[in-house]
């Protein structure tokens, strides 16, 4: 299993620590009733446990070179396993949701489309209960930090509109192979209906991104092509604030205005 190279181009970084599979697992807690779909199965250091657990399993995988490899480490099991052959950002994964139920996602993500494919797979909330994603440490820290602190921007306030993210524990690189040279971390994602009003996303998302277009402008500076000091002074915000100091709710408040 091992005499396979992970690709560079491809972001890959083969799990192999068997702690760390097992907490994954617990985390993501499988039942026989789940419709899972693991992205980016690889060598299947995931896939294996998993699906000795379930009566099946779908995995999203680029790489077309692993799929013999990987075929053979699921073995007597491999006939619960359906394997869709297709770069996960092109994937419609509200078509892979049973008709009654939602979609469980699991993996270990290639770091290198990270953020775009979590935005795509947001597409389809409506068909996901929930993801189980190892993801760069730094990239979990923004998912899931709190207003005020270095890592709160715009990927946190864009996220906290259609979902919950859980920072569950870290991964050193040596988990890896090859180790990547950053620590990695599993997060739980549960997407939800924004738990504030918004308006509607696209405003919301136009609202956040130019306020954190600079971290050091104020929002009056930041915002004067979307709206005067005024719109911001009337959704109850001091346009003299600067957007890492406002909770997600507040970027609604000023979509609002737009």
């Amino acid at each position: 299993m091992s005499s396979h190279k992970a690709k560079k181009h491809f972001g890959q970084h083969f799990l192999h620590d068997g702690r760390v599979i097992e907490r994954i697992l617990q985390a993501l807690n499988p039942q026989p009733g789940d419709a899972l779909v693991e992205i980016g199965p690889g060598l299947g250091a995931l896939t294996v446990p998993l699906i000795a657990r379930v009566p099946a399993l779908t995995v999203v995988e680029l790489d077309r070179d692993v799929l013999a490899p990987l075929r053979a480490a699921c073995g007597e099991h491999a006939g619960k396993l359906t394997v869709i052959e297709a770069d996960a950002l092109n994937v419609d994964f509200g078509a892979l949701a049973p008709a009654d139920g939602q979609l469980r996602l699991v993996g270990n993500l290639p770091y290198n489309i990270s953020t775009p494919l979590l935005f795509h797979l947001l597409r389809f909330a409506d068909r996901v209960r929930d993801m189980h994603f190892m993801l760069q440490k730094e990239v979990v820290d923004r998912m899931c930090a709190d207003p005020d602190t270095d890592d709160y921007g715009r990927l946190t306030v864009a996220l906290a509109a259609r979902a919950h993210c859980d920072w569950l524990f870290k991964v050193g690189p040596g988990s890896f192979n090859p180790p990547p040279k950053v620590d990695s971390a599993v997060v739980r994602v549960t997407p939800r209906p924004a738990p504030f009003p918004l308006g509607d996303l696209a405003r919301y998302d136009r609202v956040v991104a130019a306020a954190f277009s600079q971290r050091r402008k104020t929002l009056s500076n930041a915002l004067k092509t979307l709206m005067p000091a005024e719109a911001i002074r009337a959704a109850g915000i001091d346009p003299g604030l600067r957007a890492e100091t406002l909770p997600p709710e507040a970027f609604g408040r000023l979509a609002m205005q737009l």
